[in-house]
């Protein structure tokens, strides 16, 4: 496995990007030159320099360092939405394979009825209700989307059960729980992985997204989506301001999505040799 990822230009390239902001994630600190949060009217929109590598933005805050400290803000949010999304689907999926019945049937309608609605309409709701804040949005990106993520794993799981092999493990005397941690979950594992590093991409599209529209961080947040927001101001006249970071949120998904679907061609091409 490891080496068909290395030997992959797509899933080198994807773990190039997705390397790239981690580190500058871990390492903002060390990174920045300036203070990504400071005002200095009287350094408005500057050029490129070594003292302002990206030069200034409309309120001459270092455009570069607000851009690395936006790569903490937005992986900060998606990556914990990404773990709190797989626990939800992974229990809740396999818990209606295994069980089915009245649970499965209940569950799967509650699912649809959240999937009807608009993530855009459940955001604002929540937000407008209790207010900017990471705490918030990452709840509110939960609440929208954990049923698309039960219902991917759920197919997963139900299909799984239904195979030959998971009859011989009951007829041996296995039961509903060991079924589901000693073999239905490893087996599910590998196409939950792909789903969730395109959903890594997603997450951080729907975080920039809604910061764009003011439903995110508060104003003034290095956060790619926020600065996009501050940036349409100057559209025609430093339109750089709205590049970078548009640049970096393109850059950040696309390492996802080009790693989690190389990962989808290995395995499903190892699948049928």
């Amino acid at each position: 496995m490891i080496r068909r990822i290395l030997k992959s230009p797509q899933a080198m390239v994807g773990l190039a990007l997705i390397a790239i902001t981690l580190l500058a994630a871990v390492f903002a600190p060390w990174i920045v030159p300036n203070n990504p949060d400071v005002v200095s009217l009287t350094q408005k929109f500057k050029a490129p320099s070594t003292v302002h590598p990206l030069g200034t933005d409309q309120l001459g805050r270092c455009e570069f360092s607000r851009l690395v400290y936006g790569a903490r803000y937005s992986l900060g949010m998606a990556l914990p939405i990404l773990v709190i999304l797989g626990v939800i689907g992974l229990t809740l999926g396999c818990a209606c394979a295994g069980i089915g019945g009245v649970f499965d049937r209940v569950v799967t309608i509650i699912s649809d009825i959240f999937i009807a609605f608009p993530a855009l309409t459940v955001v604002a709701a929540i937000i407008g209700a209790w207010g900017n804040g990471i705490e918030n949005i990452v709840l509110s990106i939960v609440i929208s989307t954990w049923a698309w993520f039960t219902r991917m794993v759920r197919a997963y799981a139900v299909m799984e059960m239904g195979k030959e092999y998971i009859l011989g493990a009951r007829i041996a005397g296995a039961g509903t729980v060991r079924i589901i941690f000693r073999h239905v979950l490893p087996n599910i594992m590998p196409q939950y992985l792909i789903y969730a590093s395109t959903g890594v991409a997603s997450a951080i599209l729907t975080v920039s997204g809604f910061s764009f529209l003011g439903l995110g961080l508060p104003a003034g947040s290095p956060e790619w989506g926020a600065m996009l927001s501050e940036a349409r101001a100057s559209l025609y006249s430093h339109p750089e301001l709205l590049l970078y970071p548009g640049l970096c949120i393109l850059a950040t998904a696309a390492g996802y999505n080009l790693f989690g679907e190389a990962l989808r061609d290995i395995l499903h091409g190892g699948s049928t040799r």
